[in-house]
């Protein structure tokens, strides 16, 4: 699987809400200044290249999009690649960063040690 440009992710972050959508329909979720008709297009069929969409034909010029990736796949994919660039592949190193540098309050903490320890315990 290949990392999605941010032009792309646009789309299937759209794809993956609406689940099937016809390039009108992808502009039309996109904020403003809305693509071209044609970049759009072209980026969706990048994606179907790439193995993330299809389509069906509705007719001889119409099609309808579907994604063949879910998005907790991706999600997945790339938290793996970010970690591995950024961090050496460390969650510690990652929550790390993220405790120091957002300034996480107090309260998320105490969240995300609840959370720790209760899938300590399922373990």
């Amino acid at each position: 699987m290949k990392e999605l440009t941010k032009a792309e992710e646009q789309i299937m972050l759209i794809l993956w809400q609406k689940r099937r959508a016809f390039v009108k329909d992808i502009i039309a979720e996109m904020p403003e200044p809305k693509p071209a008709y044609n970049t759009t297009s072209t980026l969706v069929r990048i994606l179907e290249e790439k193995g993330f969409i299809s389509h069906e034909a509705i007719d001889k010029k119409t099609y309808i999009y579907f994604p063949l990736i879910e998005q907790d796949i991706y999600q997945n994919f790339f938290l793996k690649n970010f970690m591995s660039k950024y961090f050496s592949g460390s969650l510690s190193k990652l929550a790390s960063f993220f405790v120091k540098e957002n300034k996480i309050e107090d309260k998320e903490l105490e969240e995300m040690k609840k959370f720790v320890e209760e899938e300590l315990k399922d373990k």
